[in-house]
């Protein structure tokens, strides 16, 4: 027996997935809670074999709630559910743990594959999710590669701050700023501060 915890703060979304699973020999249901404190609580004194997780939760992000439980009980498989169908939020449930992403509009069928599969110890994707979250890695491995004291730079001329104003918060020189700042340009391939910090939003720098 598979058993199945859900948070989510809508309860017409519990309402429909314990709908979808309540003619399942092999699933049951064991609890839900609107909040991640809720959750939390729940694991305390109890387990089951996967959780079903909306990102969007009234008192924290499923994100960090996500990280929280692999951290606490790696043997459970946590599956994000949402309405998000953004590459990053992706990528951010897989980085904390994630064994896979499915969106509200989930039919039966492929809940039922997904539980299945996280409980086996798989990642599940459904065809839309995944060619988002494929597209999304393959952008990321484009990404330019940044030094740490690139990122500090970028950061600070984001905020508006000026060369010499850098120099003096990062204790280096100012010629120093200036070749970070060239390199900058070269490479996120653009001709100005504009253009620069724009691309470091596009590429998840800043």
């Amino acid at each position: 027996m598979i058993t199945v915890y859900i948070v989510e703060d809508h309860s017409v979304v519990v309402e429909g997935i314990i709908s979808l699973l309540h003619n399942e020999t092999n699933i049951k249901v064991v609890g839900h809670s609107t909040t991640s404190e809720e959750c939390l609580q729940f694991f305390k004194t109890h387990t089951c074999n996967v959780v079903l997780m909306d990102i969007n939760l009234p008192d924290s992000s499923g994100i960090d709630l996500c990280k929280q439980i692999k951290e606490q009980y790696k043997n459970v498989m946590v599956l994000a559910l949402s309405t998000f169908n953004q590459g990053s939020y992706m990528s951010k449930m897989m980085e904390s743990g994630a064994s896979g992403y499915l969106l509200k509009n989930v039919n039966k069928e492929e809940l039922i594959a997904a539980i299945n599969t996280a409980n086996e110890g798989g990642i599940y994707f459904s065809f839309e999710t995944g060619k988002i979250y494929k597209s999304t890695l393959l952008k990321q491995s484009e990404k330019p590669i940044l030094t740490k004291r690139e990122i500090e730079v970028l950061k600070l001329i984001a905020e508006g701050l000026t060369n010499n104003q850098i120099s003096t918060q990062l204790f280096i020189s100012i010629d120093t700023v200036d070749t970070h700042r060239k390199n900058l340009y070269f490479k996120l391939n653009v001709k100005n501060t504009a253009l620069l910090i724009r691309a470091g939003i596009d590429n998840e720098i800043l």
